[in-house]
């Protein structure tokens, strides 16, 4: 196991540093460069700008050397140093708005993950195990309708919905009252409410999806020959059931968690600004129509760190579940 994720690692690393150079040539793809489009801006407003603050910005980013000493630049600032450069949309460097919004967003993030894998997985063992049953097909029916749903269309209706039994449409995560609140019981509890819409929001189209993953690798798992052979050997059902073919049929769904992780930080956008949620989706939106080139830059190179450690941890619990995958691997 520990030479499987060893090799796993350094494919990570590897990973990241190509990724790294993809994501600075995109940001810079755009013609001109950010400054002289800052500048304009500045310019068309009426606003003056100071020539020797332009002069050290463009020493600083290098953007008047070639791509590769541009893009050291801007790494060797992120791993030594912990600077993500500057956002020209918000007038603040860009680590200051990713500490600012990057806890509510993975907040978010991982309880609508935990929410979509505790639904998930039992609902699929229960459709699969009771197949054709009326929970079945009321489940079945539920699902087709949670992928089928936009999610601002789900933000609206459940928005609606709650105006009409609390009389607050649930906006952001807090109520006017308690945003600048200390810490109390109180706030908390207003938290988790505000949490609700978007957790079911931004959790139900994988949710859906993942139910009817489970429930298609679990009916397969039990018509397979070695279910067969348990039961004429006298095990019990559920025990065959529990103990093997979950195992063997929630292999996919553990293969999955680094797409997942993703899907929910990337769908969360367009809930961020229906709901007004103070997330990163929400501030990546913005900073892509104003062209904030390190704001966008840095996010999305946070995303596809995301993506590879998430893709590492669906390595390491398919390689847990299943020890041929592990083996198979290392031959290769």
């Amino acid at each position: 196991m520990a030479k499987f994720m060893l090799k796993k690692l350094c494919i990570m690393f590897i990973t990241v540093i190509l990724i790294s150079i993809a994501v600075f040539y995109i940001i810079t793809l755009p013609p001109g460069d950010f400054l002289t489009r800052y500048i304009g801006r500045l310019t068309a407003a009426g606003e003056s700008v100071d020539p020797k603050m332009i002069e050290y910005l463009r020493d600083f980013y290098a953007l008047d050397q070639p791509f590769f000493v541009q893009y050291w630049r801007w790494i060797s600032n992120i791993l030594f140093h912990g600077d993500f450069g500057y956002s020209f949309s918000l007038s603040m460097p860009v680590t200051t708005v990713i500490k600012a919004y990057i806890g509510p967003t993975m907040a978010l993030s991982l309880v609508t993950m935990l929410f979509t894998y505790l639904i998930s997985i039992p609902i699929g063992i229960y459709s699969a195990v009771h197949q054709y049953s009326a929970g079945d097909y009321l489940f079945t029916a539920v699902a087709f309708f949670g992928q089928a749903i936009p999610n601002f269309l789900l933000a609206i209706l459940l928005m609606f919905l709650a105006f009409k039994l609390t009389g607050d449409t649930m906006l952001g995560l807090f109520s006017p009252g308690m945003q600048n609140a200390p810490w109390s019981w109180a706030k908390l509890v207003d938290l988790l409410k505000h949490c609700v819409i978007p957790v079911i929001v931004i959790g139900t189209g994988n949710t859906c999806g993942l139910m009817r993953t489970m429930r298609s690798q679990m009916l397969d798992e039990l018509s397979k020959n070695y279910v067969t052979t348990g039961k004429a050997k006298g095990m019990k059902m559920k025990w065959i059931r529990y103990k093997y073919c979950v195992r063997a049929a929630i292999n996919p769904i553990a293969s999955s968690i680094g797409w997942s992780l993703v899907g929910i930080f990337t769908g969360s956008t367009i809930t961020a600004i229906v709901l007004n949620l103070p997330s990163m989706g929400k501030i990546m939106h913005e900073a892509l129509i104003d062209q904030d080139m390190y704001l966008a830059g840095s996010w999305l190179f946070l995303m596809a760190i995301v993506t590879v450690i998430g893709t590492f941890i669906s390595d390491i619990l398919l390689a847990w579940l299943d020890p041929r995958a592990r083996k198979e691997y290392l031959k290769g």
